[in-house]
């Protein structure tokens, strides 16, 4: 017994080693495989955790594709956790994980009045919002178990998760098999990349719904944000767009120029928050990666920049965290996105893919320091 005791805190202090070695500035990228837990289904789940040997790391695990941590090392090489991090646990599993960096389709964001229609044909898909659908619906991409493919590329690490969505699921037409890749590149990147392809026509809306906080903890009205927009989408009831394009100019929506979280979050409303679909301006309207998004936190120097492939980003910002006790947001999300109900707009870009077309993506957040 002294010697297999002896020989299991050899390994262990072997393992630790290597792995913390491998999160140091200059060790070679790498991709550590553990257990998550199992949903009270019984479906296992796993963590993958990518390591790019330049600071930076990522857990993300196959229920939801959640991205359950993300460190980012600062201008002094401090690293710490700039997403809401998510731990194992039996009411995280029966709630869906709420409020974490999760995926979320078939179709993220709302449907008024879950109806829509495609081809002639109307349907209906699970009201979970009141009258309306968010999401994708109760049983969305964030509730699901993904099945992983991990590889180290030459750009860094990643991971390949995969999802069939069937025919009907939440009312939704055709199968959809979808593939979310994230990829923890050798620049500090994490790059999320989707494709999905289907047999019949569907609409598709994927994002991610990472919840940030570049400080790591605390509020973020000090967080000074860009937002490369002059427009967004007007809204009613329960944020079901009205099918106006607004300018951001003279409101508290405007971030066209860097601007602390603070003073625009007092221009708002009293008791509201940023919930709003902002439309990106584009270099010639193509779809190419193009710039969306900046925020720079002031005391680490720690800065974000978003880029996608994608028509719009939702900015959000939540209570959530130690920051909520005194009334303040703790995190904000920019879900890179079509627009919300754009099934029901035939002006909003389409959202509709068919069999042969597939649906692609990319959004890359780009940390650095300055």
């Amino acid at each position: 017994m002294p010697l297999v005791s002896s020989l299991r805190r050899t390994c262990c202090a072997a393992l630790c080693g290597l792995i913390f070695a491998a999160t140091l500035p200059g060790a070679a990228p790498a991709i550590e495989r553990a257990s998550f837990g199992r949903t009270p289904a019984g479906a296992e789940v796993e963590q993958f955790t990518l390591v790019n040997g330049q600071g930076a790391s990522a857990k993300i695990i196959t229920y939801g594709a959640i991205v359950a941590d993300l460190r980012i090392p600062d201008r002094t090489g401090r690293t710490v956790g700039v997403v809401r991090e998510i731990t194992a646990s039996p009411a995280g599993f029966e709630r869906g994980f709420a409020q974490s960096a999760a995926v979320f389709g078939r179709v993220a964001n709302r449907i008024a009045l879950a109806r829509f229609e495609l081809d002639g044909e109307t349907y209906q898909v699970t009201p979970n919002m009141g009258r309306h659908h968010i999401h994708g619906g109760r049983l969305n991409f964030s509730r699901v178990v993904w099945t992983p493919s991990p590889v180290v590329t030459p750009d860094g690490p990643a991971l390949e998760l995969r999802y069939r969505s069937p025919h009907g699921e939440e009312g939704f037409p055709g199968n959809l098999d979808v593939t979310v890749t994230y990829t923890l590149t050798l620049s500090n990147t994490l790059r999320v990349e989707y494709t999905a392809t289907t047999d019949r026509p569907t609409p598709v809306n994927l994002t991610n719904h990472a919840f940030f906080n570049l400080a790591g903890t605390g509020d973020v009205l000090d967080h000074e944000v860009t937002v490369n927009a002059e427009l967004y989408t007007g809204a009613g009831e329960s944020l079901i767009p009205n099918g106006e394009i607004r300018t951001v100019r003279n409101t508290a929506l405007d971030f066209t120029s860097p601007r602390a979280l603070g003073a625009r979050v007092a221009q708002l409303p009293a008791n509201q928050r940023y919930d709003h679909n902002f439309v990106l301006k584009r270099p010639g309207g193509a779809p190419s990666l193009a710039f969306a998004a900046r925020v720079l936190e002031p005391k680490s120097g720690r800065t974000m920049e978003v880029w996608t492939t994608l028509p719009g980003v939702q900015f959000y910002t939540s209570p959530l965290g130690a920051a909520a006790a005194a009334g303040r947001f703790g995190f904000y999300c920019l879900e890179t996105q079509h627009f919300p109900d754009s099934v029901n707009h035939a002006h909003f870009p389409s959202t509709i893919v068919r069999p042969g077309s597939p649906y692609r993506s990319i959004t890359e957040f780009r940390f650095g320091q300055r």
